[in-house]
């Protein structure tokens, strides 16, 4: 490697009940590196991953802080439970940051071995501030002993404009082309220089397959705060053995938590989603059976054409040949699937062979999003996204409201410059590509949907004449973003639940933090309204502890326990979570109940709120959805589920009273009640959250966490709230 721009020597602190107590600081406008110690009492409270980040941003940042401010921190964290073998699917960690779609906090998930191969390293975190003046990695080796920021390496431009063939290129130089399990590394490509939404590739080596495997954290814009700063990746080698790392407390109990634990994954993953065989595509099927797929930007959520791309296209097209190994090891859940020598068929590198990591369901949705139902694209879709460096969620979302638009006559065929129908893999494919650079009609997509919805209204007014107000109301109707962000690849309409779920969640519509719609819509087990108003309560903070600690949420919620039936909340998972809470404890040498969890949840979460309400985006008002998350957009989508709208208006229309004869008629009512339904959501929601009307926290809850303080004050403050706010 280049000679360093800086480096400084080091002792690795020791890893204690799974916490080294030190974050690594990064100034890259300066190249200062120093180390800082953690008080005590600081993982009590912050306990780690999205507890760190939150913190940090807390305290570091301010209102007039955005996502290309130097003093913005990209936060790297795991979290006392991560680098764990003897327990499932613990090589979790997240990236934190004031997201450029969002402008306030953001936080994207991420597994393979970088957070593990950190901790051994002897830090908890990593935080980046600062802007570089020449592109740079930063090499944490705990072999040498030393930290340094060199010089970025100069490679051939084919490489370097892609994520996966410059971290790939990064990791070979530094190891002398002698990659091993104890190396790891972050980058992102070229499309995060471009686009919004760019992502961060998380690198690991599988010694199975012999090569670099990526994971990715994609949501909200991480990678592109990552080049923004002339960060071009972070490489961190360890050699210390990882398979007792983490030092637990209790380390029989640990074993002894993670052997019962993964005995319920062997006995009964096979029995439900068999996510160890086919990964998250099977919930392709799934979806379409409920109508749940995205389809046609949310239009339709099935299509007989959806078994082009069930998770049994995938396995015997692409995965038999060798099963994925999940991406940590010691997980037997193993949903991580990847393909070997796959020739792609589309696009810049077409007749390349290459492996591909993926898909996951979210990447399948993302196609059938465009009324594609191709299992070679949808896999080369993954391989370019994660290539340029993009999310494939984000990407997706605002490709298919793209052609939306073009088809209802907001775009025409001289701005896009081609057509833009559904199922059209060429014109997608162009779409795509051109995205991805910021090239052609692209560059109003590589903005996201909040952007590109805010261009088109405007430009569509001055050619027409309508007023712009008017276009941008129609132009909401079918733009499926809210507080900035796409929203995951689920239909809500159908789903209270997860229409809250969507609304409510801090970061905007991510399934990660109250994924209800498969409870809900799948095992029927929240039938009531004050049953959904307390899992949007619960779930949302279950979610927040699993991104404090490290841990992947999917053995949890998506393999039941057998025992959880004969409980009073089956959907909860409480006997599987019983041992989560026996890990924790042994780790730590804590002794906490799931009321304590979710006390210390509760503390991130208000503390993420309140950085939502200083930077603008934490009121009532950007918790609604848009209108097709929760109802047809337009009569002719009521049509296409005529018998099912009938008979639910049937059941919610005042007694006595009679349904309307005409399909105008019809949607015009179903819109109305479906409103008046979210709107009462909110109310009994913000009732059960200690929240003002307005989705505001009264003081009393703040001070339940000690959050009540001048900054918060400050904040009701520009609300016109005093703390004597009640109501």
């Amino acid at each position: 490697m280049k000679k360093p721009l800086n480096s400084i020597s080091y002792s690795a602190a020791p890893i204690n009940g799974g916490t080294t107590d030190r974050i690594l600081r990064i100034d890259l406008s300066t190249n200062e590196l120093s180390i800082q110690e953690l008080p005590p009492d600081f993982k009590q409270t912050y306990i780690g991953g999205r507890g760190y980040a939150l913190k940090l941003i807390w305290d570091e940042t301010d209102e007039n802080t955005c996502f290309d401010s130097p003093e913005n921190p990209l936060i790297m964290a795991g979290g006392p439970l991560c680098n764990e073998p003897r327990f499932p699917g613990t090589g979790k960690f997240i990236v934190g940051t004031i997201s450029p779609l969002t402008n306030t906090f953001m936080d994207s998930n991420v597994g393979g071995y970088f957070s593990s191969i950190l901790k051994a390293c002897g830090f908890d975190a990593i935080a980046v501030t600062g802007i570089a003046d020449e592109k740079c990695v930063v090499i944490i080796d705990d072999d040498l002993g030393k930290i340094s920021i060199v010089k970025a390496p100069t490679v051939d431009e084919a490489v370097e404009n892609g994520g996966i063939s410059y971290g790939e290129n990064l990791l070979k130089e530094y190891t002398n082309n002698q990659l091993h399990k104890n190396i790891a590394a972050v980058t992102t490509g070229i499309g995060a220089e471009t686009t919004d939404f760019g992502l961060i590739n998380s690198f690991f080596y599988d010694s199975q397959r012999k090569r670099l495997r990526t994971k990715q954290a994609g949501r909200g814009g991480t990678g592109t705060v990552m080049r923004y700063k002339g960060l071009m990746g972070v490489i961190v080698h360890a050699s210390q053995a990882r398979s007792k790392g983490n030092n637990p407390v209790d380390p029989a109990a640990v074993k002894a938590a993670g052997s019962a634990f993964g005995k319920v994954i062997k006995s009964e993953d096979p029995k439900q989603l068999n996510l160890a065989a086919t990964g998250t595509p099977a919930l392709v099927e799934y979806m379409n059976n409920f109508h749940l797929l995205p389809i046609n930007n949310f239009q339709r959520g099935q299509d007989e054409k959806s078994e082009q791309v069930f998770a049994n296209v995938f396995w015997e097209q692409f995965l038999k040949k060798k099963r994925a190994d999940g991406c940590y090891f010691g997980c037997n859940l193993s949903c991580a699937k990847g393909a070997e020598e796959v020739t792609l068929q589309y696009g810049p590198k077409k007749g390349s062979i290459v492996g591909i990591d993926g898909p996951e369901y979210e990447t399948v949705g993302a196609v059938t999003g465009f009324g594609i139902f191709d299992a070679q694209y949808t896999m080369e879709y993954n391989w370019y996204c994660d290539e340029y460096g993009i999310d494939t969620i984000s990407t997706g979302v605002v490709m298919a409201f793209i052609m939306e638009c073009w088809q209802r006559g907001f775009l025409t065929r001289e701005e896009v410059g081609y057509d833009l129908n559904w199922g059209d893999i060429e014109a997608a494919d162009r779409l795509f590509h051109e995205t991805a650079t910021a090239k052609g009609v692209g560059r109003i997509a590589a903005n996201g949907v909040q952007q590109a919805k805010l261009w088109i209204a405007n430009n569509h007014a001055k050619k027409s004449g309508t007023p712009v107000e008017d276009v941008l109301g129609e132009l909401e109707k079918f733009a499926m973003e809210m507080k900035g962000l796409e929203f995951s690849m689920y239909i809500s309409r159908e789903s209270l639940a997860q229409q809250g779920g969507y609304g409510f969640a801090l970061k905007g519509p991510q399934h990660d933090e109250a994924w209800l719609i498969f409870l809900d819509q799948v095992h029927r087990e929240m039938e009531t309204f004050e049953m959904k108003t307390a899992a949007l309560k619960w779930f949302p903070l279950i979610r927040t502890w699993f991104s404090a600690v490290g841990l992947c949420k999917l053995p949890w919620i998506d393999v039941r326990h057998s025992e959880a039936e004969k409980t009073d909340n089956p959907a909860q998972n409480i006997p599987s979570f019983n041992l989560y809470i026996q890990f924790l404890n042994a780790t730590t040498g804590s002794n906490k109940t799931i009321d304590d969890i979710l006390q210390d949840s509760e503390r991130l979460h208000l503390l993420q709120k309140m950085i939502n309400l200083r930077q603008g985006k934490g009121t009532r008002e950007f918790d609604l959805i848009p209108l097709r998350a929760m109802a047809p957009a337009f009569p002719e989508e009521y049509r296409t589920r005529e018998a099912y709208y009938d008979e639910w208006l049937n059941k919610n229309m005042e007694q006595g009273s009679q349904i309307p004869e005409t399909i105008a008629e019809k949607h015009r009512l179903l819109v109305q009640l479906r409103k008046e339904a979210y709107e009462t959501l909110c109310d009994s929601v913000y009732k059960a959250k200690g929240y003002s009307i307005n989705g505001i926290p009264l003081p009393e809850t703040l001070k339940q966490f000690g959050l009540f303080d001048e900054k918060a004050l400050a904040i009701f403050k520009t609300y016109g709230f005093t703390t004597e706010l009640r109501n």
